[in-house]
């Protein structure tokens, strides 16, 4: 088994209606430590990224109000979105804010203010603008607290409870090698067959090994084919796995299997992991290695 850590970044994307509590929880994330920025343009995020990863540890937990009063730039949103799903060091998570219309049409009369999308008329008409806007945006969220009941205290204890830094959750890529004659793990999330690889049990002197051993791990990756399985295989789960992690997903199990998972899976298992443990906390175990009751595969 091996295991591999990276310096992860929490980056907190705080959104929703106005008025439904996003200063509360501005201050809120500022009591938890958070560099915070308020009313960032959506087209300045991946130049804000490439700080927050110049900065090393200094910049590790981050909270951005990105909100229509950055209209101009609002459709920028969703292409900054899309990109920073694309990294593997920082860990993003969009926090919608909500609440009924008649909860925002009470709080914008009682604070005397005017909807930003109706500066000169009723803030319910602006209320159902922004919602309409917001309707695809709030589809995207990890996370959406209604506050139309909530008091800024409450919300502010929210807040710090479900993102205090010991309640972050660690998403671990787990890589598992099996034999396909001992049945596909039940808890597998993706299964790839290498059955179709050469084969080191026909060689004589192997079959006793696994592919734990330099020798029969040489003999499995040599082949161009394995090589191409292993390009097409790395290519998509570079792909996948920031959006696995994106969507709040705690672990990811990759089942790599062979007939016996003793030589093949073990030996793909070991070079897939470690591939991608620079960039993910990843571990990796090999489920059927020890049952050879007769010569397997």
């Amino acid at each position: 088994m091996s295991s591999g850590t990276t310096n992860d970044v929490q980056l907190v994307i705080i959104t929703g209606m106005s008025g439904a509590g996003k200063t509360v929880a501005i201050h809120s994330f500022e009591d938890l430590g958070f560099f915070c920025v308020d009313n960032l343009p959506p087209t300045l995020l991946p130049k804000f990224l490439e700080l927050m990863k110049e900065s090393g540890n200094k910049m590790n937990k981050v909270a951005l109000v990105m909100d229509l009063r950055g209209r101009e730039f609002f459709d920028h949103l969703f292409q900054a979105l899309d990109e920073l799903a694309e990294t593997s060091w920082v860990t993003p998570q969009i926090l919608f804010l909500d609440a009924e219309d008649s909860a925002l049409v009470r709080r914008y009369k009682e604070t005397r203010r005017s909807h930003p999308l109706a500066p000169s008329g009723l803030p319910l008409e602006g209320i159902k603008q922004e919602r309409q806007l917001l309707e695809e945006l709030k589809g995207r969220a990890q996370t959406i607290y209604t506050t139309s009941k909530m008091k800024p205290r409450e919300l502010r204890e929210k807040i710090l409870t479900e993102f205090s830094v010991n309640k972050q959750s660690i998403f671990t890529v787990n890589v598992i090698s099996f034999g396909f004659k001992h049945g596909i793990p039940i808890d597998a999330d993706l299964v790839f067959d290498v059955r179709f690889l050469p084969n080191p049990h026909y060689i004589d002197h192997m079959r006793p090994k696994t592919g734990l051993e330099e020798e029969v791990s040489t003999y499995v990756l040599k082949w161009t084919e394995t090589q191409k399985f292993i390009e097409k295989v790395t290519d998509l789960l570079s792909f996948m796995l920031p959006h696995y992690k994106r969507e709040g997903k705690s672990q990811l199990v990759v089942a790599i299997g062979c007939t016996g998972g003793q030589h093949r899976s073990v030996a793909l298992a070991e070079h897939i992991g470690h591939h991608f443990e620079e960039d993910y906390h990843t571990k990796i175990s090999h489920r059927d290695i020890k049952k050879r009751k007769e010569p397997t595969t």
